[in-house]
């Protein structure tokens, strides 16, 4: 049995499947190891960066491992690309397992499980690593298009924070409907329908259907010139948040200028509060992807407005 410290909060990825499973897991195993329940915090890449990392103990799950995690009694379970190695933490690491596997491996340990959250986390294991030979990838889909409708905490309300009455749940028919009848129309749509960001990053227009499931279609029939697409959602009275996805790794180096994270292929930003609409957003990564364009753009506006001023002046 693995050694663990108290943790003062369980700390875990706000935007999708794997780090609802992850952290509720984590607080069971709190509450099956020192009897009491710790808080539960989530977190999209944004804010997770400027959080401050104040508690004397806490137990991370579905965030890559950096430095400032790196305290003695620390659990940090993760399968991100490792930067550095842990000095003083816990650090359990596997870039072929999600998160919710791996902390589902360290509850068992403990004597925590059963079938229903055996098949849960086979479903978000196949669908976090994007597992597309398994043959429930269709179903383990409509799991994670849970997360990303019904946003982490009304899902947590919903459920009660108890994870197997996410198992089978009534949503899933509507996640099922929505498959069959929106991605179709969503596809077909957002083909005709991509803006350049960049010379490699393409902007995918979305309507309805799983962008996901879109945007993995558009990238693996190479419908587009750009190695990298990227869709857009903006929370009610929230920021724009940005998904990227990428077949050959790159979708990560243009999350991190974006300062957001994630996996190689698939990774995802939080635009500043200042950025508050789609058409904001467009131009916003235009301008970051694209900053000596931006630069030349800026010194040919100055250059035509110095000759204006001249033309003025000899009038």
């Amino acid at each position: 049995m693995l050694e663990l410290t108290r943790p003062d909060v369980i700390l875990t990825h706000e935007s999708d499947l794997d780090g609802l499973v992850s952290g509720l897991l984590l607080q069971r195993l709190a509450e099956h190891r020192f009897g009491f329940t710790p808080r539960l915090q989530a977190f999209h890449y944004q804010n997770w960066r400027q959080r401050e990392m104040r508690e004397t103990c806490a137990w991370v799950a579905d965030f890559a491992f950096e430095e400032r995690l790196d305290k003695a009694g620390w659990l940090i379970v993760d399968h991100h690309p490792l930067e550095v190695e842990p000095r003083h933490a816990r650090l359990l690491h596997d870039l072929n397992k999600s998160a919710a596997l791996l902390t589902y491996e360290l509850c068992r340990e403990d004597g925590i499980g059963s079938p229903a959250l055996e098949r849960l986390v086979h479903l978000t294991n196949v669908t976090d690593l994007f597992l597309e030979s398994d043959p429930e990838f269709t179903l383990a889909n409509d799991y994670a298009n849970l997360v990303k409708t019904y946003q982490f905490w009304n899902l947590h309300a919903l459920i009660g924070g108890q994870l197997e009455k996410l198992l089978n749940h009534p949503l899933l028919e509507v996640m099922e409907v929505k498959r069959r009848v929106e991605d179709p129309l969503g596809l077909a749509w957002s083909r005709e329908n991509i803006v350049e960001l960049s010379p490699t990053v393409g902007l995918v227009e979305t309507v309805v259907g799983n962008n996901n499931l879109i945007v993995h279609q558009l990238l693996e029939g190479k419908a587009t010139p750009y190695t990298v697409l990227v869709t857009l959602f903006r929370k009610a009275n929230g920021p724009v948040i940005v998904s990227l996805r990428s077949r050959n790794g790159e979708a990560a180096q243009v999350a991190a200028r974006l300062q957001g994270g994630g996996h190689p292929n698939a990774s995802g930003a939080v635009l500043p509060r200042s950025v508050r609409t789609t058409q904001d957003a467009t131009q916003y990564l235009k301008d970051v992807l694209n900053p000596g364009a931006t630069d030349r753009k800026s010194s040919l506006n100055s250059l035509e407005e110095a000759f204006a001023a001249l033309e003025l002046e000899k009038k």
